[in-house]
């Protein structure tokens, strides 16, 4: 009987192999770049930047310059994913850290 952590780990792996290895619209570099929030291409900075710390302030513009950077839409959906994506992951792997460290330490609410 496979556990929820193993479920959770077998799917995960299958997404991000998916969004970042699968066929797509952008490159793999760009999607790795999104992904990881690192050494995107400088039209693509700043709106990933926001995907990933402040989507709520994504306006038209953003999406507009990347656009006109030669950007398609299909493109940029897959970047902005990434960036999501890539985002919740590191949030995720903090989380099970911090839990990892305060049950190394014992806490009582811990487990």
């Amino acid at each position: 009987m496979k556990t929820i952590d193993t479920d959770y780990k077998h799917l995960y792996q299958a997404l991000t192999d998916h969004i970042l290895k699968g066929e797509g619209y952008s490159t793999q570099q760009d999607r790795q770049a999104a992904f990881a929030n690192e050494n995107a291409q400088p039209s693509l900075h700043s709106l990933i930047e926001k995907v990933a710390h402040q989507a709520f302030k994504i306006v038209d513009k953003d999406i507009d310059a990347a656009r006109q950077a030669g950007f398609s839409e299909d493109q940029l959906f897959e970047l902005i994913i990434c960036a999501a994506v890539g985002q919740a992951s590191r949030q995720y792997e903090a989380g099970l850290a911090a839990l990892a460290e305060a049950k190394k330490e014992g806490g009582s609410y811990a487990s």
